[in-house]
């Protein structure tokens, strides 16, 4: 049994000093409502080291994201609308506390998929480091 029988598409886009770059995945990967949540699961693999991957697992209650990824450098992201969350982000230098302000969270998931859109700054010593935002649309593999 195929346990990735979802498509994932993940469309990130990150503004620095007035630089925007984007991000675009596409990925198997698991989706389940479990009570009143969803889950997403996917790995996320290193391009210069594809034998690196990290787990990914995101967690989705009405106005509250959790975003965890494990692997050589880990995260969790609280993501709430309208709230600000002190989060730890491992780097190469070590683990650092980072604020997660949400600014948007539209969370338009059901029982088959849907998407996931969800605006927010990051900020280190309440110093602004970039306005983020990101989507994420997930549907069942069609079956051949």
């Amino acid at each position: 049994m195929d346990k990735e029988k979802y498509m994932i598409s993940i469309i990130g886009e990150q503004t620095v000093d007035g630089e925007t770059d984007r991000v675009e995945v596409l990925t198997a990967g698991q989706f389940i409502k479990k009570r009143d949540h969803f889950y997403i699961g996917y790995k996320e693999y290193d391009e210069e080291n594809p034998q690196e991957w990290s787990d990914n697992l995101i967690k989705v209650e009405n106005d509250l994201v959790t975003i965890r990824r494990k692997g050589p450098y880990g995260s969790q992201l609280m993501l709430e609308r309208g709230r600000r969350h002190q989060c730890i982000y491992s780097t190469v230098a070590g683990d650092m506390s980072i604020g997660v302000f949400t600014k948007t969270l539209e969370n338009r998931l059901h029982e088959k998929g849907g998407t996931l859109e969800v605006s927010y700054t990051l900020d280190f010593n309440t110093d602004l480091v970039s306005e983020n935002r990101f989507t994420i649309k997930v549907k069942e593999k069609e079956v051949m």
